[in-house]
């Protein structure tokens, strides 16, 4: 009897740390437990350290509370219009709920890769090839939406899904190369068209603005060119009026002078005349250019002597005319 109770003790040790070993239960961070009692769910153990009934309590379901990457295989998907393209890519998930990811759908992954991979050829096949090729966004985005209502239900949130590749066939892709060739050069002939005919306008408005630049430096000449021919006839005006008072007042001497002033002014024009070599002059001629000292002498009766000048800038006066007065013709 006595010998029996070390292996009575020994029994008790082990059944104790098979107790312990059953009731005590530790969960790592980044993963979650489902508790059953009986087969039925009763609680989450979150991670930490943890006791449970042994027997009566039992883990579940260990689940990944991380968010994790699923790959999406290639497929084929045919466009909208009827272009067959390749299409793989990338599906980021978190499970959120740890008892519906467990208990609410069977193989998680697998269902959340065949739902990803449905949906993508629902969404692209809607589309046409050249918006399949330059919308990646939206696509990823309505997939996005899609997938992550439907795992809403599971306690899975769906935080982002990437198209990766889409590869259209070679001789597609050739056409596509060909089509955008063809664009190219014809946006570089609307350019070059466009650049033409901005040339041309630029051209036409700077004859345009070169014009009318012209035609009002004419206008502005010829309004001074008027105006000098005004003022020359206000003082020929003012000169004759001169006269024509001295004349009044009994001084004859004075039309004399305007005659003779006239004459040597038309003998001036003859003889600046660039085409004449051999110049004509009448008779009387040359009784006015001998008299043309006795002019200086009916200026003075008719205005009045010159002032005289500073001592300091007074010029030495220049000799009498030798031709006597009367001599000339319009004496």
């Amino acid at each position: 009897m006595l010998s029996l109770l070390p292996i009575f003790a020994i029994v008790v040790v082990l059944l104790t740390l098979l107790f312990l070993f059953m009731a005590v239960k530790v969960v790592s961070q980044g993963w979650e437990c489902t508790v059953e009692r009986f087969g039925q769910y009763t609680r989450t153990l979150a991670p930490g350290l943890h006791v449970i009934l042994p027997f009566i309590d039992r883990i579940g379901a260990r689940l990944n509370m991380m968010e994790q990457v699923l790959d999406v295989p290639s497929q084929d998907v045919i466009t909208r219009d009827n272009a067959m393209v390749t299409v793989d890519g990338v599906i980021f998930y978190q499970v959120l709920d740890a008892a519906k990811a467990a208990y609410e759908v069977r193989q998680l992954e697998f269902a959340v890769l065949n739902l990803t991979m449905t949906n993508i050829r629902t969404v692209m096949g809607g589309m046409d090839l050249d918006e399949l090729l330059s919308q990646r966004d939206k696509i990823n985005a309505e997939l996005l939406t899609v997938v992550d209502q439907a795992t809403n239900a599971w306690g899975v949130k769906v935080t982002r899904i990437e198209i990766k590749d889409i590869s259209p066939p070679i001789d597609l892709v050739d056409a596509m190369g060909r089509q955008m060739k063809a664009e190219r050069l014809k946006r570089a002939s609307i350019l070059e068209a466009e650049g033409e005919r901005q040339s041309a306008i630029l051209k036409a408005e700077g004859l345009k603005q070169s014009a009318i630049l012209k035609a009002e430096g004419g206008r502005e000449a010829a309004f001074r060119e008027a105006e000098a021919r005004e003022r020359s006839a206000q003082a020929e005006a003012k000169a004759t009026q001169v006269v024509s008072e001295a004349i009044a007042n009994g001084n004859v001497q004075a039309i004399n002078y305007f005659v003779a002033l006239k004459y040597v002014e038309s003998l001036r024009d003859i003889a600046s005349a660039p085409n004449g070599k051999l110049i004509l002059m009448p008779w009387e001629a040359s009784g006015v250019l001998g008299s043309l000292g006795g002019i200086g002498e009916i200026a003075k009766q008719v205005f009045g002597p010159p002032q005289a000048p500073a001592p300091e800038a007074a010029a030495p006066s220049p000799a009498p005319s030798a031709v006597p007065r009367g001599e000339g013709p319009w004496s």
